[in-house]
Parts: C-alpha cells; structure tokens; sequence
C-alpha cells in the first residue's frame, strides 16, 4: 500500500487530507500519482501517492542543524512505502518527532511526528521535486538573515505552528 498525500498545503494547513482505505483512494481526483524518490547510494527507495505535491521549508534550528539550511520537504500524511528499510535508521530528536535516515550514505529521508501521521519528506530525493511550488514557509521567526527565498509563500511562526497542532 502506498501512503496517500493531500492536495494543496495538506491537512498541517486545515484542508482534508485524502484517504486510503484498504488500497482504495478515495478522492474527488483521479489524477493522483506516485512519487518515487531514493537516497543518494540507492539503498533505500520511497514511494508514495500525492494529489498535489508542493514544497514546503522549515527554518527551526533543529532542522537547520540536521540539514544545513533550510529542510525542503513534501508533507504527507500517511508514511511512505520504503523499499531497503533495513537500511533506514531514525534519531529520535525530540519527544514528539524523528528523523530518518540511510545507515548507508546517510542522506536525509524523514521527519516524522510520533503520535501523528505526519511525514516530511526531502524534495531532494524525489527527481521530479524542482518542478514541484514553493507554497509555504513554518517557524520563520527562527530563519537566520544570511538568506532569503524570492517566492512569495504562506509563513508560520513556531508560535502558530504549534497552535495549529495542539489539542
């Protein structure tokens, strides 16, 4: 079974999330595809099935550290199908999240929350990812000055970040 991603900004940003139901897509549209993207040594493959793919950057420090710059995902909320996950390792990095990655090459392949289905993937494992939009921006109150994207996007605070998942 493939992990069903929703159109538009997701359901991180309020819009109902498409569902999978034993294989089943339910959705208003047929033109859902799948996404394959791979680590840097192939070892790991992941796939999953999006409506809509767009970028999304999150400037927290803790992202920042892990990636070097701003992480560049795809959100989905169902995990992806992994394909050599023998070969996948995960850090837990806070009591809420971890972050995956290949015990191979080491490349980045999810941020991932615990308790929710909430997955983040790196548009850089993905061959098709530069062609996706740029749409939002979260904890920008924490993105360094040293740079500036030029699209012009959705941003959160951390503050509204979380607002936006808390009970």
């Amino acid at each position: 079974m493939f992990a069903i991603c929703p159109k538009g900004y997701s359901q991180f940003m309020g819009i109902s999330a498409h569902v999978a139901h034993q294989g089943n897509i339910m959705s208003e549209r047929p033109e859902t595809s799948t996404l394959q993207g791979r680590c840097l040594c192939g070892a790991v493959t992941l796939r999953v099935r999006h409506d809509s793919p767009t970028v999304s950057a999150c400037h927290c420090s803790m992202c920042r550290r892990w990636t070097g710059g701003p992480f560049l995902t795809l959100e989905c909320h169902q995990a992806p199908e992994i394909e050599g996950a023998e070969h996948v390792r995960a850090y837990a990095s806070s009591d809420w999240a971890e972050r995956g990655f290949c015990s191979r090459c080491g490349s980045h392949l999810f941020y991932r929350l615990k308790d929710a289905p909430f997955y983040a993937l790196p548009v850089g494992l993905f061959e098709q990812g530069g062609s996706w939009p740029f749409q939002l921006q979260v904890f920008i109150d924490e993105k360094p000055a040293n740079y500036e994207f030029a699209n012009q996007t959705k941003t959160l605070t951390g503050e509204e970040v979380f607002k936006q998942w808390s009970p």
